[in-house]
């Protein structure tokens, strides 16, 4: 097409501007002069659906209206706005800020142009000003009403709630009835009602400033969010939509993101009459053609789509304004762009410099006036939110100051776009998240299938000085973000029950176990009389809030001593590693041991002086947690360069493995220790996964603490430093966690040549059966996003599943098929070569399956061929119906497998992927991602069904698993309850238990009860559990960069 592709400097590719001029955005230098002449009038259209008229020249260009606009509003962070209006042609298009407005919009008279939101921030935190969050919450309660914010009932239902709360104020369920009777945010409101009012009860005592925030909290891990969807077609001719986000281009099918482009990928954005191109820079390990296109409606859909693309590369990923390019002395030959107007960094630097004044502003439909700032110190402008740093913009921005527009190209414009680091890699199959380990100790075992604790002996344990008295973690009293936006199945904790605000079990008086078995006639009981006992510990939901990081810090240092003491001590016994492995792996969690040590005495010393329990006659206000964290991330940032080497470490290992039998031997005995509760290469991954935690607990610490409380400046300051490191590290997790999870997998598989290959990503993996010529027969499968795997329970000494055959995804269709064979739930999937049958336990599993694999099916078709073939020696399972029987399991066959096999091989006999098997289930991708997100740790009360006494007991929370502990001091558990396939619920009045902040879990015949110490313990406990309970569906979860967007 002959474009003229500019060549980025060695300057630009480190992220250094080419030149040190000032540019035309910066503070303090004028603007330049507005045209003089005729005025038109043009009526502008405001997010709260007010009108206003405003005054331009008609020579003025379209930035002078848009400044006239913000001055109107008195908006600083105005360059995330835009002005949108329906062109001649009847296509809605952005105002040009460059061009005159008299040569855009013909008729000024007939046409009302929208003042809306144009460039969504990866982060709403990002936003420094209160009023521009107030805009952006009208904006998503717009889209809520327009459709264009699809997403499930339960997310609609908190959005919903936020926004009422910041309209009329506290709940009134009369109140409340009545403003939803008249105000329609969506529509199908009706049948939200009641979810609407319940959780507008949660929000008590939430400024609408707070409740804005929330809001976009939510609305930012939507898929949804801030999509504007493009009509166009494929090469095949599928329907599709485009769309552009900060991250990049996506593509959309329906409501259902299937592909994601990001700019560090992208090479060049062009297009051609009606044809969009996106050329791709050359990656070996993807399967994507250099160059996709994708055919628009007509040349100005194409224009505008390509124009609103070149404007989100600069905007977010530009340090600085493009300067103007010198106009061809002859002619001009294509479309040509330049984006005009501060980037997302300047902007940023623009307010925290502060180069702005607090005023007030009036909420249109809110009983209540704001002021600009919610900060009580005059000294720090944007104390709103967590500050973000300039190493953490520019990751969100990437490292270039490259320009995209401006280019001449025939018949069409280009984009040269920036390049940047592996903290914006690309997911493949879309909408899907890498996992982060099977977890050890997931599955069933033991004499029978159903057994659903893993009952393991007690060792001695190591002598050590003997910490604090142990306390139970908790967060918040109402429904979480990640609940309501990953999980579509999963509600809020229910809240019908009645909590007493002053019970808790008494966390003073120690509760051993005598016996190991944990049934319901082992170890001493919490005797209810204890129950009545006045409780000295504070009632603030901050300390809850603040013991939960005790906890979970606790188990933190356990999972490291894994590497540090237990693994280490292994490897010097035996001459199998290494010594470049060694040094790899232990000198660089040897140091994260140590500080978090340290650490955690702080913390556990905080909160003895916030209880009282010690030096009370030291004055202070000690009732805070903002102080510690801030001064220990601050320290967690000189050991960045050890977390930096952790995935490095990963990939050694596994390199390690498979080239030395004695170090697989080694590591494969080593995860037969009671200690190693998880899989080895999972505990590499803690120390990234830990800092995931700590931005959690202070986003909560942000959220209940009122601007004017004197730890909010603190917890502030130390979320936006630890949003810093996550960012930076962000990349790296996500190839890791897919990486670990592609080499667990590979252990339970026999006949699997080359499973862990670049490029190939793990989607889903349970059980279903499989139609043959003897009926229906169990089959385990294996979803990737190039091929489907079914396999069947080996009766080998290590329990793995032994593979049939594959189906690659290029080439194949999906359809149901119940009416044809008479099969409940029934699918028939058609490869180039072979077809089978196979049905799903219900309706709802089968749904997940359909959605995935045609996810994936979508995915295989836009890549370059077939998958390679990867099956060791195994044929397609296109055996006689007399060979097909034979590989049918029996009953006699599966109980003798899990009676004597299972005992002498756990470590392969009770992962996930037995678990689904036994419990005739399936996980996917995002599950395992919300497990990384979802761990909690402390002190629960345990009762079985038909028992009194109450049992203390340590429990950990992690990979979909409940692991029970006689206190935290203990190495390695004393048993293990996976969830998968448990219900959880609150126990009625017929169940008799009569205490308060219980909960019940239940299972066919097995029903546990478990009770916390405080009304917020129970809600997390409750919130977590039901993360592993119920599996989110594809469609309503976000994707790994969706849900950590930092």
């Amino acid at each position: 097409m002959g474009e003229i592709e500019q060549r980025p400097t060695p300057g630009s590719r480190l992220g250094a501007p080419e030149n040190s001029g000032i540019s035309t955005l910066e503070h303090g230098q004028k603007p330049p002069p507005t045209p003089s002449g005729k005025l038109m009038s043009i009526k502008i259209q405001m997010l709260d659906d007010t009108q206003e008229a405003f005054e331009v020249p008609q020579r003025a260009p379209g930035k002078v209206l848009l400044d006239a606009v913000c001055n109107h509003l008195n908006l600083v962070e105005g360059d995330y706005f835009g002005l949108e209006f329906p062109d001649h042609k009847k296509i809605t298009v952005w105002l040009d800020l460059l061009k005159p407005i008299v040569k855009q919009i013909r008729r000024p008279k007939h046409v009302v142009v929208k003042f809306v939101v144009k460039f969504f921030p990866p982060d709403h935190t990002q936003l420094q000003e209160e009023l521009t969050r107030y805009l952006f919450a009208l904006q998503v309660k717009q889209d809520l009403a327009q459709g264009r914010l699809a997403c499930n009932d339960n997310s609609a239902a908190l959005l919903i709630s936020h926004i009422v709360q910041s309209e009329i104020g506290d709940f009134d369920e009369a109140s409340d009835r009545e403003h939803l009777a008249k105000n329609k945010y969506i529509p199908q409101q009706d049948a939200l009602e009641d979810k609407i009012v319940e959780f507008h009860h949660n929000h008590i005592g939430q400024t609408p400033a707070e409740s804005d925030f929330q809001l976009l909290e939510i609305a930012r891990k939507l898929e949804m969010y801030g999509v504007r969807l493009h009509p166009a077609k494929d090469r095949e001719g599928t329907k599709i939509n485009l769309a552009v986000a900060n991250t990049g281009i996506l593509v959309f099918q329906g409501f259902t993101k299937i592909n994601a482009f990001n700019w560090a990928k992208v090479r060049k954005l062009s297009f051609k009459r009606k044809r969009f191109l996106i050329k791709l820079r050359p990656d070996v390990n993807s399967s994507y053609q250099d160059t996709l296109e994708f055919l628009m409606a007509s040349r100005d859909f194409c224009k505008s789509f390509w124009k609103i693309c070149v404007e989100h590369h600069a905007f977010f990923r530009l340090f600085e304004e493009p300067k103007p390019k010198p106009k061809p002395v002859l002619f001009s030959r294509g479309s040509s762009l330049r984006f005009s107007g501060r980037t997302q960094k300047q902007v940023l630097d623009y307010v925290k410099e502060g180069g702005h004044k607090k005023v007030q502003f009036e909420r249109k439909h809110s009983k209540i006036h704001s002021i600009r700032s919610l900060a009580t110190q005059p000294s720090e402008p944007n104390s709103e939110v967590p500050k973000q740093a300039q190493q953490s913009v520019s990751l969100t921005l990437g490292e270039s100051s490259e320009p995209p527009g401006g280019q001449s190209c025939p018949q069409g414009g280009d984009l040269t776009a920036a390049s940047a680091e592996d903290a914006e890699r690309q997911r493949g199959p879309g909408p899907s998240r890498s996992p982060a380990g099977s977890a050890k100790g997931d599955g069933a075992s033991g004499a029978a299938a159903e057994e659903d604790e893993e009952l393991v002996k007690d060792r001695p344990q190591q002598s050590r000085p003997r910490p604090p008295q142990p306390s139970t973690g908790s967060l918040t009293g109402s429904p979480h973000l990640s609940e309501l936006s990953i999980n579509s199945q999963g509600g809020t904790a229910p809240t019908n029950a009645i909590l007493s605000p002053n019970l808790s079990p008494d966390t003073k008086q120690a509760s051993p176990l005598v016996s190991p078995l944990l049934n319901d006639q082992a170890g001493p009981r919490a005797e209810d009389e204890d129950d009545g006992r006045r409780k000295r510990f504070p009632t603030d939901k901050a300390y809850f809030i603040a013991k939960e990081v005790s906890t979970t810090e606790r188990t933190y240092l356990k999972d490291l001593e894994v590497i540090t003491s237990w693994f280490q001590s292994t490897v010097s016994k035996e001459d199998s590693m290494p010594e470049t492995l060694k040094s790899l792996i232990f000198p660089n969690f040897e140091p994260l041991h140590k500080f978090h040590t340290n650490f955690l005495k702080e913390i556990e010393q905080r909160l003895a002086l916030w209880e009282g329990r010690s030096n009370a006659h030291i004055r202070g206000d000690y009732q805070r947690i903002g102080d510690v964290m801030l001064k220990n991330i601050q320290g967690m940032k000189q050991l960045a360069a050890h977390l930096w080497k952790h995935s490095e470490a990963l990939e050694a290992l596994e390199t390690g493995i498979r080239g030395s039998r004695r170090l697989e031997s080694l590591c494969r005995d080593f995860e037969l220790q009671k200690v190693c509760y998880l899989p080895l290469n999972t505990f590499l991954l803690r120390p990234l996964h830990r800092l995931m935690h700590y931005k959690q607990v202070l986003e909560r610490l942000c959220k209940h603490y009122p601007p004017s409380h004197s730890d909010f400046r603190d917890c502030r300051a130390a979320l936006a430093e630890i949003t810093e490191m996550v960012a930076q590290l962000h990349g790296t997790m996500i190839k890791m966690e897919n990486f670990q999870k592609l080499h667990e997998l590979k252990k339970d598989l026999i006949g699997v040549d080359n499973l862990v290959i670049p490029g190939r990503e793990f989607i889903r993996l349970g059980s279903l059966s499989k139609l043959s010529g003897k009926g229906l027969q169990q089959r385990m499968f294996f979803l990737f996003n190039d091929v489907l795997l079914y396999t069947s329970r080996g009766l080998t000494a290590s329990n793995q599943f032994k593979v049939h055959g594959q189906l690659p995804l290029y080439g194949m269709t999906m359809e149901e098929s119940e009416e044809e064979w008479g099969v409940p739930h029934c699918l028939t999937l058609r490869g180039q070569r072979q077809s089978i049958v196979v049905a799903a336990s219900s309706r709802p599993e089968m749904d997940k399956w359909v959605e995935d694999i045609q996810m994936a099916i979508d995915l295989a078709e836009k890549s370059s061929g077939p998958a390679p073939e990867f099956l060791a020696s195994s044929p397609p399972d296109n055996k006689s119906p007399e060979e097909a029987a034979g590989d049918q399991e029996s009953e006699d066959d599966l109980s003798a497998s899990r009676t004597s096999l299972e005992r002498q091989a756990p470590h392969r006999g009770n992962t996930m992927v037995h678990v689904c098997w036994h419990r005739n289930t399936s996980v996917s991708m995002v599950d395992f991602s919300v497990a990384v997100e979802n761990q909690l740790s402390g002190n629960l009360l345990r009762k079985f069904k038909n028992s009194n006494g109450w049992q203390k007991l340590w429990v950990v929370f992690t990979n979909f698993c409940l692991f029970f502990y006689k206190s935290h001091q203990d190495n390695h558990p004393l048993a293990s309850l996976p969830l998968l396939g448990y219900s959880l619920t609150i126990p009625s009045e017929s169940e008799d238990i009569h205490k308060d902040y219980v909960f019940k879990l239940h299972f066919k015949s097995h029903v546990y009860y478990f009770r916390a110490e405080s009304e917020y313990t129970f809600e997390r406990w409750m919130e977590v559990i039901r993360s592993a309970t119920s599996s989110a569906s594809r469609a309503h979860a976000p994707s790994h960069k969706e849900s950590h967007v930092y």
